[in-house]
């Protein structure tokens, strides 16, 4: 039996994927093999692409490479899926002025990270995300991931964002389960799991989908996986989710998830390159070589 479908659905998605940004080995954003990466994401299921977000390696891209980021993408998912665009900075200004590019290249949704390092007060993240989703007409997702912010947006602070209308998801990078709920409860806010290894719970509390890393190699595991959930067979779910441990583990428990997931990618062919930017590094060989078993598992599974 299948839980009636949560209005983000529509805005969002389910099955979303934090896109990496394929690069060449000088830096620069290989147009060939986002393109093939686009379509590979399309091919296994993914419903919603983020684009230039941490995975994307959002730091470090330009605001011009990443308007033309989002505008390839965009061009390439021809509306077949949600694109997602990363906007979030530490500064209010920046932000309200990226998500407006985003919404001129043709971004479906914004992702709006707490704003780091400053570590301002709830008021002050309130503050800042209401200038940026008054910016634009295009609903945002927060992203709460108080491990690379250093504050968490706290459970009265999304319950308080909830009031704007175009504020309409969590990315939940935070990992408190209780918490979800309590806010799930409390406001009309669709979660999306942040965080591969909690998938399965996230979705069994309630989650309407998952933003994934791994999902760059294993979306259509992650399609099967929400919809175990949604008819109700955990039995199934929790044996996707165990597939998927090897994976899980080798691309987010290693060096970095973003170089991880590009070596994966470029170890299937699927881009053509595992270029990272500085200050990312390639995977050290011991890394890469728990991802090569990984992979080979991962190859009599699917």
């Amino acid at each position: 039996m299948t839980t009636a479908r949560h209005p983000a659905e529509l805005l969002f998605g389910t099955n979303l994927v934090a896109m990496v940004t394929p690069m060449r080995p000088d830096g620069a954003i290989s147009e060939p093999g986002l393109a093939r990466l686009v379509d590979h994401l399309l091919g296994t299921g993914c419903d919603g692409i983020v684009v230039a977000g941490t995975t994307g390696e959002a730091p470090t891209l330009t605001d011009a490479e990443t308007a033309d980021l989002i505008r390839a993408v965009a061009a390439r998912v021809g509306g077949r899926a949600r694109v997602i665009a990363g906007v979030g900075t530490n500064d209010t200004a920046t932000s309200t002025r990226r998500a407006r590019q985003a919404e001129a290249a043709g971004a479906d949704a914004l992702l709006l990270v707490c704003p780091y390092y400053s570590r301002p007060t709830q008021a002050g993240i309130v503050a800042h995300c209401l200038a940026v989703a008054d910016a634009t007409g295009l609903p945002v997702m927060l992203y709460d991931v108080p491990a690379r912010t250093g504050t968490a947006m706290a459970a009265a602070t999304l319950v308080e964002l909830a009031r704007h209308p175009r504020i309409r998801a969590v990315k939940d990078a935070k990992g408190d389960l209780f918490e979800a709920m309590s806010v799930l409860a409390d406001t009309t806010l669709a979660y999306y799991c942040g965080i591969d290894e909690l998938n399965l719970p996230h979705l069994a509390c309630g989650a309407t989908g998952v933003v994934s890393v791994v999902g760059n190699v294993a979306a259509d595991r992650n399609a099967g996986l929400i919809r175990a959930v949604r008819d109700g067979d955990l039995d199934a779910a929790r044996a996707i989710q165990v597939s998927l441990l090897p994976l899980t583990d080798a691309v987010m428990r290693t060096s970095q998830g973003a170089a991880m997931a590009k070596a994966a990618l470029a170890d299937l062919g699927i881009i053509p390159h595992a270029a990272v930017r500085p200050p990312l590094l390639q995977p050290p060989a011991e890394d890469r070589l728990r991802l090569a078993d990984a992979l080979a598992a991962e190859s009599g599974v699917s």
